[in-house]
């Protein structure tokens, strides 16, 4: 991507809607001031918002531990500083102690109501059905003795991959109860939630549909009677609806989709179409091809989602991976060390609202945006809106 500063601006310029009601121009930095502070009343020397928004510039600029986070206010200008109402320099300790004890569930909530209202305008009746991918990363360098590694649990939008929502998994459970938690605050009329084979629960399908959205969710072995039912299907009777071809990584791929009706009896809540997406793989180095065959259940009629839409809404839960290669490539997430408490989640929080953000400004490389924002430290201030 061009780096003009023309560009540049005018993505900024993009970010802020002057139709916005006054409440929803309220900046960041005040709303990360309004979260709960953890720290003693006595002995505070900087403003919770401060500190915060001094973690989010930094890591805008590519920092992957808090010493780098540290650095960075060390050598950013006394203005930028000052522009974000911090009077001193905080040392990495005094951010390490503040994020390994800050509210994870609220920190996560400011930062996925900042994305979403920048992601898209409400749904509306009229309008295409938004993705909503549902799925879990394990922060890899966060696991500490015998300690398990911290596991969290995302809503991303497929097109901007911004992460509206994020629950921790707890100690000793999975992703299955955390589901409901994660998706309570959200509005969801209007949106298609995708899932893997782990979130195909029928008290997940009921929950989805109570709340006026829709699913794409894939079946794999579990639950066994229901993939039975899906390859006992006569698809050979089916026509081929949707084909595409693609090459890259040095593989070509052919993607055939079949999409079928279901009698109620599927043994799946709302069900109504059984899908069969066939992936032939080729690889250009090897030439050996393999070809494995994908089942999904959707609560989408006929006269809501054409073939070609499915197979969309299908490819787009695969940005919630681009996404986590992203945070593991460009930010070295599973290579960081922070282990603390909730730092290692309020890390990967500023790590999505970066990535977020970023996207929405039209970048399409993430280190090339880091690079600008780390020497304009100007841009950064209005795209992540922390000016006191």
């Amino acid at each position: 991507m061009s780096s003009s500063l023309i560009g540049v601006l005018q993505r900024h310029c993009g970010v802020i809607d002057p139709c916005r009601p006054p409440e929803e121009l309220t900046s960041l930095r005040v709303m990360l001031d309004q979260l709960p502070d953890p720290r003693r009343v006595r002995g505070r020397r900087y403003r919770l918002g401060s500190l915060l928004a001094l973690c989010l510039l930094a890591v805008l600029g590519g920092a992957t531990t808090l010493a780098g986070i540290a650095r960075f206010a060390t050598d950013a200008p006394a203005e930028v500083r000052t522009r974000i109402g911090l009077g001193g320099l905080p040392r990495a300790t005094t951010l390490g102690r503040l994020l390994s004890r800050i509210d994870g569930d609220a920190l996560d909530d400011a930062i996925g109501v900042r994305l979403a209202r920048h992601a898209a305008d409400p749904v509306e009746d009229d309008q295409p059905l938004v993705g909503l991918a549902v799925d879990g990363k394990t922060v890899r360098g966060s696991r500490n003795g015998g300690q398990n590694a911290v596991h969290l649990l995302a809503a991303v939008l497929h097109e901007s991959q911004a992460v509206i929502s994020q629950r921790q998994i707890a100690a000793k459970s999975n992703e299955i109860p955390a589901f409901a938690t994660l998706l309570n605050r959200l509005h969801l009329h209007g949106h298609v939630i995708t899932a893997d084979a782990m979130h195909t629960q029928t008290d997940h399908a009921e929950q989805i549909t109570a709340r006026g959205a829709h699913y794409v969710l894939v079946v794999k072995g579990n639950p066994k009677r229901l993939r039975r039912r899906l390859r006992r299907l006569p698809r050979r009777e089916v026509p081929l609806q949707h084909r595409t071809r693609e090459r890259a990584h040095e593989r070509g791929e052919i993607r055939r989709l079949k999409v079928c009706a279901v009698r109620p009896d599927l043994l799946f809540p709302h069900a109504v179409q059984a899908i069969e997406v066939k992936r032939r793989r080729t690889n250009r180095t090897t030439s050996k091809t393999t070809i494995k065959p994908i089942y999904a259940v959707t609560s989408l009629t006929p006269e809501q989602a054409t073939a070609s839409q499915l197979a969309e809404l299908i490819r787009g839960h695969w940005q919630v991976e681009a996404l986590h290669h992203v945070r593991d490539v460009t930010f070295a997430e599973d290579a960081s060390r922070v282990r603390t408490g909730t730092a290692p989640r309020a890390v990967a929080t500023f790590r999505n609202l970066a990535i977020g953000l970023i996207r929405q400004a039209g970048w399409a490389n993430i280190a090339t945006a880091t690079n600008h924002y780390r020497s304009r430290t100007d841009h950064a201030l209005q795209l992540l809106d922390l000016e006191s």
